[in-house]
């Protein structure tokens, strides 16, 4: 049985066009596409990797390379809450590795395994920038700071006891992991200017420096030419031309200003995309850019002395 249905379908090809409308490329879309199927059906499923090909112009398969590579795209039911343990380096070493085991063994989930419940999903997540206040837990991506194993039990309890938690910073409620899938398709649900955004854990360096009057030095002040060239577009800047350097353009090497030089076979060339049978002994050119390697010795032969070909005695 499909998990689109019609009227599903019908709301998310609305969507589906404020999104597409927001990029020159309707295939850019691609990733607030994935996170909008998502806040449907709580995953990312094959009707919604389908619906995703069909809207944007793609196969089946580039939808699903992306939405396997990201890890913020489930590929199977998720929880109504996603609990993530920072485990990288600072989290872990202040506690980030004992409070995934101790809500491991308190859930009787591992990794990515979700609740008899439904309620919560656990994970072992990367660095979320906020080690200043390690070790961090996140709920459905809003921060619960400086937690021990206990706190953070605590917190798991209250979630699957369905009562409302307050994130440290940020937003003054948790949404539900289908609502934050809305969210990060770009459909604001009203809570970005909750709650505060920096602690004074974040601001300490910044007040620091203000207290004992530490700047930064000067910067090199570019001419001002090459700052107008370096924010020029491809269009303004032209075609790129072969320089002194070996460039490798078509397959072909150039070490001369000017046209880039056609393969031939006197050049060693290739040929269907083969490199010539010499390309590997002599200075043949193989179509890449590199510096052609010496014919190799045999073992036990005699050395070559003779100062032409480069070699020393």
């Amino acid at each position: 049985m499909p998990l689109l249905t019609d009227v599903t379908r019908a709301r998310l090809e609305a969507d589906a066009r404020e999104i597409i409308d927001r990029y020159p490329v309707p295939r850019s879309a691609l990733l607030p596409m994935l996170h909008l199927v998502q806040s449907e059906e709580g995953f990312v499923s094959p009707d919604g990797i389908a619906f995703c090909a069909q809207v944007l112009g793609l196969t089946t398969a580039e939808v699903a390379a992306v939405a396997t590579f990201y890890t913020m795209y489930k590929r199977h039911p998720n929880g109504t809450y996603t609990v993530g343990v920072c485990t990288n380096t600072l989290c872990a070493v202040l506690g980030g590795d004992e409070i995934f085991r101790t809500l491991s063994e308190h859930m009787g989930v591992g990794h990515d395994e979700t609740t008899a419940d439904g309620a919560v999903t656990l994970e072992r997540i990367e660095c979320n920038a906020a080690c200043d206040y390690a070790p961090v837990v996140m709920v459905n991506w809003e921060f619960f700071d400086n937690q021990t194993p206990a706190s953070a039990r605590e917190l798991t309890d209250r979630l699957r006891a369905g009562e409302p938690v307050e994130p440290t910073r940020g937003a003054a409620s948790v949404c539900s992991f289908k609502q934050m899938s809305r969210v990060l398709a770009g459909f604001g649900d009203g809570r970005a200017d909750e709650g505060v955004g920096a602690g004074p854990a974040t601001q300490r360096g910044t007040l620091l420096a203000k207290e004992r009057g530490w700047t930064a030095p000067p910067g090199k002040e570019r001419d001002r030419k090459d700052r107008g060239r370096r924010g020029a577009t491809a269009d303004q800047l032209g075609p790129v031309t072969a320089s002194s350097e070996s460039t490798a353009r078509g397959g072909v090497t150039s070490s001369h200003d000017g046209q880039v030089a056609a393969p031939d076979s006197s050049r060693g060339g290739t040929t269907a995309g083969k490199p010539p049978g010499d390309a590997t002994e002599g200075p043949a050119d193989s179509g890449r850019a590199t510096t052609p390697r010496p014919a190799t010795r045999r073992r036990g032969a005699p050395k070559d002395t003779n100062p032409g070909d480069g070699a020393e005695g």
